[in-house]
């Protein structure tokens, strides 16, 4: 099994949803753990329900600081915010790091379901995105 960190900032959105997608769309072949170089504390109420919609359970999942995981050997280490790349630390072993930006859902403005709408929008553009890398091969 391959193990992935997922980089972000506040880690409560974005890196969230791309945990548990990488896991489902790999098939178990990838653990992915995510986290945030400034964590939030907690996970986005709307990218828990955009990942129920797809079965998965973020209700009980925490925000945490990238120091957690300075000691654990990672395949890959993705950012998927600006910030992350810019200040992402440095794993061990050479470790794959890749840049794959997404907007941060939680800016977004408007009613209930239109900020639902984007969530849902990154939810399936961050699918997208890891599943090319999947059929990639790479």
């Amino acid at each position: 099994m391959k193990r992935v960190l997922i980089l972000c900032t506040g880690n409560s959105c974005r890196s969230q949803m791309a945990e548990a997608l990488c896991e489902q769309l790999s098939s178990g072949l990838w653990k992915a753990d995510s986290a945030g170089t400034n964590p939030s504390g907690y996970v986005h109420p709307m990218a828990v329900k955009a990942m129920s919609e797809l079965g998965a359970d973020l209700s009980q999942n925490s925000s945490d600081h990238v120091d957690v995981y300075a000691n654990t050997t990672y395949d890959l280490v993705v950012t998927v915010c600006d910030n992350a790349n810019e200040t992402c630390p440095v794993f061990p072993g050479g470790t794959d790091v890749r840049h794959w930006p997404f907007p941060d859902p939680a800016d977004a403005e408007g009613s209930d379901a239109e900020v639902f709408g984007v969530f849902t929008q990154v939810r399936n553009d961050i699918a997208s995105r890891i599943q090319l890398f999947l059929d990639s091969g790479d």
